[in-house]
């Protein structure tokens, strides 16, 4: 063997030799990686190949206390685009002008959208368009899809826009009760209302599925599933009438338009609850597109507004007074003015000269209740009385952001004086004085106010009740009835009541008025006030509480009884009528001299609900929706029947043997009768007269509902007697007791607002 040889056989070796090392070190490799840290590398394998699917969880729906739909999700769209493509088909200019268009974002900023780059620099082939493009309506997106369709036929560039499926919060109702619901802005965050409030309740826990899927992402046969179930958000049924609320706030925008307020509240309230029936503020907004309101539309003056009450507090001195045997309503005094602790105060008109104590209450005469609260309780006991009736702390109401307001001591005689007639350091919102004068209501009991009836667990179906809550007896069981009367006289004598614009025929009203003048840069500024009525109805059987709040009306010269009392005679007279709760009958004198109006059922049927719905409340006429359907298919009584005060409208909205059962409570046994025909179950009946209480019994596909009955007194006056009547008298009753339209007093010739000294100016 050469030289040559020796040398291949050594080059042979040595190659031999690497590639030999070569796969013990593979070989090394390998079995550390299976074998040594074979957990590691298997957990970081199914890192990589294990997908997460987040299931969004159903936010929890809000109706009113009928079970009216007032925020819901609804389907709502992304629009995005694809800037890849929009280059290559070179449509840039295009696609910025119909976008703009169609969505009103500015062209600047679609344009950085279309260029928009991934950080190497290339083209990214999704963006969406924020925020203008995000989470838009159907009837938007069907604007969107023509234009992609343009895009498509002139170009083949349909996909240059996507729409990406999604859910929003939608409002049915629009501005409706928007300062009690709030809204959800783009980032689907609570903002306001109860949206905030209950926001954990209502939102839910979303789901998640975690799989093993391939580079791809398509899922590995066999993999393992990991599922985490979505647990859908509680729905919310309120304390809310839809109807009521509607009432409110067409009361509210005449009103508006004819005095042109900085802002105007009005709260409704079941007294012997708390249940708010209705509570509105305007300015308003539309939470569908809150974007395009401004700032101060966004503040819930019922329970944030801080402001001196001025009049309406009176009925706390008056209940104080009372309430401790100090209040002697034939007992006289000097009307005009009093000084105290070197102040001035006078009443609305010196030329009243000396007069009972009632009429003082009547005519909302300062000095009677300086006399009252200063003179006979003093400092100390009316400010217990303040403290009992819940004044200078929240109410507790179910609602962020409410405020306490609270009351400085009252340590001198003129801030006494000043607060036994709802001045001086005095500081209320409207939704205390509602409590207060509910607790006047309904038998002296303090309440805790609330919008939340009733709260569902869709996942479980457990039904949560909110019952209502005491806070304290501020006064006792007669002293409630006894101020109650004496508030009712300020309504019901149309010569001296300061309330008497807000007189319902057929119902006895109880209530007081209030002008308070704005304390403005360190002075009492006469031009500028805040005028309201308080109030409640029946004032012997209370169903409503209610206070009107119009603050700085352009007319410096009206007072809460010009102003205010109408409002709340307006909203009171439907609101009752709306309830089914029947009128007294009506004198002769005041038949003949009234005019009785009987409107008719319209036609319904064939109508979509909203188009109903729509229709009976511009006409005044009370309604109930039966089923979840869409269009009217039947309603009771059918068109063309006249139609009793009060009495409702039926709408069956599907064919169903399992839609809810309406509440029937104040119907005759006739309507009761038909309406339960309407969706097919059976009827028991007990005692005779007007729908008392009912009760739903099941047995096996079979619903029977039980009525109980009670007659026409038990139903006005919530007494018992022997003279039940029957059935068919008590149909004719309820006829008779109808009462006739209401009759719009005439104008005293006693001036609404005499020049008077500093914040002392009475109300009228």
């Amino acid at each position: 063997m050469g030289k040559t040889g020796k040398r291949i056989k050594l080059r042979t070796l040595l190659i031999g030799g690497i590639i030999t090392l070569f796969f013990l070190v593979l070989i090394g490799k390998v079995f550390w990686i299976q074998v040594v840290d074979a957990d590691t590398w298997k957990k970081h394998a199914l890192e990589l190949i294990d997908r997460t699917k987040i299931i969004s969880a159903k936010r929890g729906t809000i109706t009113d206390r009928n079970g009216d739909i007032l925020a819901k999700d609804a389907p709502a769209y992304t629009v995005a685009v694809n800037p890849k493509l929009i280059a290559e088909k070179e449509i840039e200019d295009e696609v910025v002008k119909g976008l703009h268009n169609l969505l009103g974002k500015d062209e600047a900023g679609l344009r950085e959208d279309i260029t928009s780059t991934k950080d190497d620099g290339e083209l990214r082939i999704y963006r969406e368009v924020r925020s203008e493009g995000y989470k838009i309506s159907q009837e938007l997106k069907d604007q969107v899809d023509e234009f992609r369709e343009k895009l498509d036929e002139e170009y083949g560039a349909k996909d240059a826009i996507v729409l990406m499926e999604a859910t929003k919060r939608f409002y049915p109702e629009n501005n409706l009760a928007s300062h009690v619901l709030g809204y959800l802005n783009k980032e689907d965050d609570p903002v306001y209302g109860l949206e905030l409030y209950y926001d954990e309740k209502l939102k839910g826990q979303d789901g998640k599925m975690v799989y093993q899927a391939d580079r791809k992402g398509v899922e590995i046969n066999n993999s393992t599933v990991e599922y985490t179930p979505t647990v859908n958000g509680k729905n919310l049924k309120l304390t809310l009438d839809d109807t009521i609320q509607f009432y409110i706030e067409e009361a509210m925008k005449k009103a508006v338009d004819q005095y042109d307020p900085i802002s105007m509240t009005v709260i409704a309230a079941d007294p012997n609850t708390m249940e708010i029936l209705g509570m509105a503020n305007m300015p308003n907004y539309n939470p569908n597109t809150y974007w395009e309101s401004e700032q101060e539309d966004f503040y819930n003056h019922a329970i944030q507004s801080i402001y001196e009450p001025g009049s309406t507090f009176k009925i706390v001195t008056l209940a104080g007074a009372v309430e401790e045997k100090l209040f002697n309503p034939n007992a006289t005094y000097e009307s005009g003015s009093v000084t105290v602790g070197g102040r001035t105060i006078s009443d609305v008109s010196r030329s009243w000269g000396t007069i009972t104590y009632l009429d003082g209450v009547k005519r909302s005469s300062n000095v009677a209740f300086v006399n009252l609260g200063y003179k006979m309780l003093g400092g100390e006991k009316l400010r217990s009385y303040i403290d009992k009736f819940g004044f200078g702390v929240k109410t507790g109401i179910d609602l962020p952001n409410e405020s306490a307001s609270p009351i400085r001591e009252l340590h001198y005689a003129a801030d006494i004086a000043a607060a036994s007639y709802g001045h001086g350091l005095v500081q209320v919102t409207p939704l205390q004085q509602v409590a207060a004068v509910s607790a006047i209501a309904n038998g002296g009991k303090l309440l805790v106010p609330h919008l939340v009836k009733e709260i569902t667990d869709p996942n479980t179906g457990e039904v949560e009740k909110v019952e209502p809550k005491v806070v304290r007896q501020a006064i006792s069981a007669s002293t409630s009835k006894t101020v109650s009367t004496y508030l009712e006289q300020v309504v019901a004598d149309r010569e001296k009541g300061s309330g008497r614009k807000a007189y319902i025929d057929g119902y006895r009203v109880a209530g007081k008025t209030g002008t308070a003048i704005k304390y403005v840069n360190g002075k009492y500024d006469h031009s500028k006030a805040v005028v309201s009525f308080i109030g409640f109805a029946p004032a012997d059987n209370p169903k409503i509480a209610m206070i009107v709040v119009i603050d700085q009306p352009n007319d410096p010269t009206v007072g809460g009884g010009t102003a205010a009392a109408p409002v709340f005679k307006e909203i009171m007279s439907k609101s009752l009528t709306y309830l089914g709760v029947p009128k007294e009958t009506a004198s002769k004198d005041d038949t003949d001299k009234s005019t009785v109006v009987s409107k008719k059922a319209p036609d319904l049927v064939g109508k979509s609900g909203k188009e109903a719905r729509s229709q009976l409340l511009d006409q005044g006429i009370a309604y109930e929706t039966l089923g979840k359907g869409s269009e009217v298919i039947k309603q009771y009584p059918e068109s063309g029947t006249a139609l009793q005060p009060g009495q409702r409208v039926y709408l069956l909205t599907e064919d169903s043997d399992t839609m809810e059962v309406p509440d029937l409570t104040g119907e005759s046994l006739r309507d009761a009768l038909e309406v339960l025909t309407l969706i097919k179950v059976g009827v028991k009946v007990e005692g005779e007269g007007f729908v008392s209480e009912q009760k739903v019994e099941v047995s096996g596909e079979q619903r029977t509902v039980i009525l109980r009955l009670k007659s026409a007194k038990e139903t006005v006056t919530g007494e018992t007697g022997e003279d039940v009547l029957s059935s068919e008298e008590a149909e004719g009753l309820n006829k008779t007791n109808a009462g006739t339209e209401n009759k719009e007093p005439a104008e005293s010739t006693e001036p609404e607002i005499s020049g008077t000294t500093a914040e002392e100016r009475g109300d009228n």
